[in-house]
């Protein structure tokens, strides 16, 4: 992986890590990826990671569906998931893919660097 990458991505994993919507899965990810940078682990915690990423990152279009849900209630409350499925829906009418909040932003910028990374 080239440098610029590398410092790139391990700033967007400090991100990921450090919001608070991240994944309990996703920063346990990112801290291991982290811990083996530079290591001989480096390419299979990549490998992970990215893995890893893939499936937690939130869908604007599942952001919609969690937050209409009676378990997206629950999480939300009833007034903040209605708030949550309006901002999806803007999300989606702009051509968004993916969730906006500060875990699922940095994902997507990790795994815009995915070839990169490999």
């Amino acid at each position: 992986m080239d440098q610029s990458v590398k410092d790139y991505v391990i700033q967007k994993v400090k991100e990921m890590t450090e919001a608070p919507s991240c994944c309990k899965e996703a920063k346990e990810a990112g801290q291991n990826w982290l811990k083996a940078v530079g290591t001989d682990r480096e390419a299979e915690e990549t490998k992970n990671l990215i893995a890893e990423l893939e499936m937690d990152i939130m869908t604007a279009q599942g952001l919609l569906a969690f937050a209409k849900s009676d378990a997206g209630a629950g999480v939300f409350g009833e007034e903040k998931a209605k708030e949550v499925a309006a901002h999806a829906e803007e999300i989606i009418a702009a051509g968004g893919k993916y969730c906006d909040c500060p875990a699922c932003s940095a994902v997507a910028a990790i795994l815009e660097k995915k070839e990169e990374m490999l």
